[in-house]
């Protein structure tokens, strides 16, 4: 069987468990290629981490997808992260209307905001256009924060009623993706998960796991990752969203059992065997 391929378009960071720096491991280990598109260079990731140095490849992107258009690279799964700017989602979008082929995966996660609040370099410009990028895909994880910003809803801090979830749910399938996976969701607050819906079925499922108290950085991405990687090797969005919530809490369990400083990311790495044990159960 032909070797599955993933086009991730993040950026990366030198230091601290996020975007490519776990894309990349994680998707590798479930035995799929990863050809990767870094939009930003960092030294650091930025949450709670200062003095950090950023290089902006914006101008790097076109030039690669020529190239890989020259290489008459096929993809299984396009998977887009952390966009720096509205011209970086508009060349994604570009990118996406080349390469998409039947059976071609689109996964967006519109990393834009969290806490109620949006990243301190967006503006609501910026999620309008997020909007656009969301309508191309076939999956959008979004979390709870984020999901409010796209459908300009009201932001509701844990716990949540059914009724909030599926109102977002619903009005993200609007938006135009086949199935929506929507994280940070909480109906009491012992517990924590993510909520998947299929359009066409009309299914809701819901993941959840113990809360572990604390900040941890860089956990959407490796939700995403964990979850892309098992969509693709045959499990259905709700099994793949269950295992990757119970492997991103697992690295997280790891990290606070440790003591690590918990701005560096969470110790994804431990837990990868069990995560491709779990998928090809």
């Amino acid at each position: 069987m032909q070797q599955q391929r993933v086009a991730a378009i993040h950026d990366i960071s030198g230091f601290g468990r996020c975007s490519l720096t776990v894309a990349l491991p994680i998707i590798s280990a479930a035995g799929i290629e990863v050809a990767v598109m870094p939009t930003a260079v960092l030294s650091s990731h930025t949450g709670g981490l200062e003095g950090y140095t950023y290089r902006d490849l914006t101008e790097d992107l076109r030039p690669f997808a020529r190239h890989w258009k020259k290489l008459g690279l096929e993809f299984d799964a396009i998977y887009s992260g952390f966009l720096g700017s509205i011209e970086q989602i508009e060349i994604v979008e570009e990118f996406i209307e080349d390469f998409k082929k039947e059976g071609c995966l689109i996964l967006v996660d519109p990393a834009m905001a969290d806490s109620g609040r949006m990243y301190s370099v967006f503006d609501m410009d910026f999620a309008l256009e997020m909007r656009r990028l969301c309508a191309m895909a076939d999956i959008i994880c979004p979390n709870i924060t984020e999901a409010a910003f796209l459908l300009e809803k009201e932001y509701i801090a844990g716990p949540h009623t059914k009724e909030y979830i599926e109102e977002l749910l619903k009005g993200l399938g609007e938006l135009g993706p086949c199935e929506v996976v929507l994280t940070g969701v909480m109906f009491d607050r012992d517990h924590l998960g993510a909520a998947t819906y299929d359009k066409q079925s009309g299914e809701i499922s819901y993941a959840f796991s113990d809360i572990v108290e604390g900040t941890f950085h860089g956990t959407g991405d490796v939700f995403a990752s964990a979850m892309l990687a098992a969509h693709l090797k045959g499990k259905s969005l709700a099994q793949s969203t269950k295992i990757a919530v119970d492997y991103t809490v697992s690295g997280i369990k790891l990290t606070k059992a440790a003591g690590t400083d918990l701005r560096y990311g969470i110790n994804f790495e431990a837990g990868i065997g069990k995560l491709i044990e779990m998928i090809e159960l």
